[in-house]
């Protein structure tokens, strides 16, 4: 009886640690000229240009990005730190960008 029982505890706590596991997406801190919300004018037109559906979604996403690489850089736009962008969308647009608060 202890085996099944200690066989039931250990499968549920399994499950209970795959289920509760959520990928997330690497991410990179970005220089960008603004950030707009991805329903915006703006973001949505940047998001179509590129050929991305955000249709629905209600994200930040950063416009003219590029990558921070050196600690103190001057940026002269807005620090954040977005999902990482994907090579194809340049330095046009990053997803989901959070301010850089030091």
């Amino acid at each position: 009886m202890f085996f099944k029982l200690s066989t039931l505890v250990a499968s549920v706590l399994v499950s209970l640690a795959v289920a509760t596991y959520v990928p997330t997406a690497p991410t990179s801190d970005q220089c960008c000229t603004s950030v707009q919300n991805s329903n915006s004018a703006a973001g949505s037109a940047v998001a179509a240009l590129v050929g991305l559906d955000l249709n629905g979604l209600n994200v930040p996403v950063g416009l003219g990005c590029s990558p921070i690489t050196v600690v103190g850089n001057n940026c002269g736009g807005t620090e954040v730190t977005c999902s990482a962008p994907e090579k194809q969308w340049g330095s046009l647009i990053a997803i989901n960008c959070i301010p850089i608060t030091l």
